[in-house]
């Protein structure tokens, strides 16, 4: 449960519902609008209660949970000694996942807790607090179980490639990877994880609780192309930190004009060297920035030399199309 939400949803005198469906309505066209490919399921945590609860019961049937002793408040936690791979996602030493615990969410100072990093599976009902009921008592879950439920009663267990921020290396993916694992047997719940780099505006990471999110569907009411705020973001290694900008948005306007520009010619440079280079960045962990300057090379070409090739903008127009996704 997203207590953002719960809270953004008082402060505008909205119902959270209604609230997250409007973000996610929103989030749809967005990604519409910037032609990434949809999920085959939406699925709010609000929706999948039951799907935790059976989960959580699992894992209190084997002995990787436990409910802390405590009368008024008998939460449920993790054993993060549940699984033996535990730590294998991040790669983190004891200390860095301590420190990342408390900074993300986590609670270590709990008292009852077995292990100050054990994680919270479900959060017993507290005055004003949205709950649902359970075999352990009202309450609600804890954050990395509900991806975990989801997951696998969607996808099931041994998926190629679970996604995310880099900030979502621990403890979220650690956790969700772990508790679906205590309860499949699987020794890895995903083949490969890909983490991206965290994109900030002016110094600071952006945020919700900040209020410095540069949101697309401003750019678009702003009558901003997609197609500039995809290039703009690949301009970057998905996996660098990096800033968000007017300068970066100007940049990736220009370099859109420029490749509109050179496609439209009637004839351009040979461009079949460029598709495979193209492939190759691409194909080498994501290189963007290396397949936009590739582009960018063909580019420059035919729009100060031409060409003799009749094919060649079209060539190139659709392997931007398909390759990077930008529509020229």
């Amino acid at each position: 449960v997203d207590d953002p939400l719960f809270e953004r949803a008082e402060r505008d005198g909205i119902d959270w519902r209604e609230l997250g469906d409007r973000e996610t309505q929103l989030f749809r066209e967005d990604m519409t609008a910037l032609r990434v490919l949809p999920p085959r399921d939406y699925v709010a945590a609000t929706d999948a209660i039951a799907e935790v609860v059976e989960l959580v019961e699992k894992m209190l049937a084997s002995g990787a949970a436990y409910v802390v002793d405590d009368p008024q408040y008998p939460d449920v936690y993790f054993r993060a000694d549940a699984t033996r791979q535990f730590g294998y996602e991040s790669g983190y030493d004891h200390e860095t996942m301590s420190r990342l615990f408390a900074e993300r969410g986590g609670d270590p100072d709990r008292a009852g807790k077995v292990d100050p990093l054990d994680a919270l599976l479900w959060r017993a009902e507290r005055p004003d607090e949205p709950s649902w009921p359970s075999p352990f008592g009202a309450g609600r879950p804890g954050w990395h179980v509900e991806c975990a439920a989801i997951a696998l009663t969607r996808i099931g267990t041994g998926l190629d490639i679970q996604g995310g921020g880099s900030d979502l290396i621990f403890p979220h993916h650690e956790f969700s990877a772990a508790h679906a694992e205590s309860v499949s047997g699987e020794r890895r719940f995903a083949r490969h994880y890909v983490h991206s780099g965290m994109i900030g505006w002016d110094g600071h990471k952006m945020s919700k609780s900040r209020g410095n999110l540069v949101l697309v569907s401003r750019l678009r009411a702003d009558g901003v192309d997609p197609s500039a705020v995809r290039l703009g973001l690949f301009a970057g290694h998905y996996r660098q930190d990096r800033f968000w900008s007017d300068d970066v948005l100007s940049q990736a306007q220009t370099r859109l004009q420029q490749w509109r520009a050179a496609t439209a010619l009637p004839a351009g440079p040979d461009a079949t060297d460029l598709l495979g280079r193209v492939r190759g960045y691409l194909a080498d962990d994501l290189n963007t920035p290396k397949a936009l300057a590739a582009v960018d090379g063909w580019c420059t070409d035919a729009s100060t030399y031409g060409g003799s090739d009749p094919t060649a903008p079209g060539l190139v127009r659709d392997l931007v199309d398909a390759l990077l996704g930008v529509r020229l």
